[in-house]
């Protein structure tokens, strides 16, 4: 049995420490795999690599449930596959989802008695199930909730920026931008310090994951706009 600790950023700002603390204070020889990844889609190196590795027994922490998944669907998916692979899923600040106590509602199903009343127990234990998975679903949707709160204040960000005279995206007549154009560049005017952000052009880099070229690319574009 191997126990892994999963911590994961998803800007240059933020501090992975807090998450390994947290995990080695409750579980401290875990092995710790650590990522920073922007999104809340499963395409992570780091988490392919896990998610292939672990086998039944192990065990696999997280601080919480959006370090996981922010993406209820996806993130509810994988849970029920690593769950019947037999890998136990520990999330320290919603333990009410863990594997373990998954398994034990669907174990404490109420033993049938041969009679009338098993009509009546069967229903009891399908609602048990239920619970369980509904648990899980709500700890997955309210992670996906937190992003799109945040894509929203993004977006208000934008307006604001725009409302107080900056160029956002593209002038009339130029030429046609990408849509991952679109969605880096406000991160850059946020983020960078020529726009009165506080991260350098390596530090965007690394958050946005940008090659070198199209990022100063898509600064420039941002100038040339102002």
């Amino acid at each position: 049995m191997s126990i892994y600790g999963y911590a994961r950023i998803s800007t240059a700002k933020q501090s992975i420490e807090r998450q390994i603390r947290n995990i080695e204070r409750e579980y401290p020889g875990a092995i710790i795999v650590q990522e920073s990844y922007t999104g809340i889609k499963f395409d992570r190196k780091e988490w392919k690599k896990l998610f292939t590795k672990v086998k039944a027994g192990d065990i696999l922490v997280f601080d919480s449930v959006s370090r996981m998944s922010r993406n209820a669907e996806e993130g509810f998916a994988v849970y029920e596959e690593l769950f019947k692979r037999g890998v136990s899923l520990v999330f320290l600040k919603e333990h009410h989802i863990d594997t373990d106590t998954y398994r034990k509602a669907l174990e404490s199903s109420v033993p049938m008695t041969g009679t009338a009343v098993d009509c009546i127990l069967r229903g009891v234990n399908q609602y048990l199930m239920a619970l369980a998975k509904e648990q899980i679903r709500l700890a997955f949707d309210q992670a996906e909730k937190e992003v799109e709160d945040l894509h929203q204040r993004t977006r208000e960000g934008i307006q604001t920026a725009r409302l107080n005279g900056k160029q956002i995206g593209q002038r009339e007549g130029a030429r046609l931008t990408t849509k991952k154009s679109l969605e880096m560049k406000p991160i850059i005017l946020q983020h960078c310090k020529d726009f009165g952000g506080s991260l350098s052009d390596i530090e965007i880099m690394k958050l946005t994951g940008l090659a070198r070229n199209t990022y100063y690319r898509y600064k420039a574009e941002l100038k040339a706009n102002k």
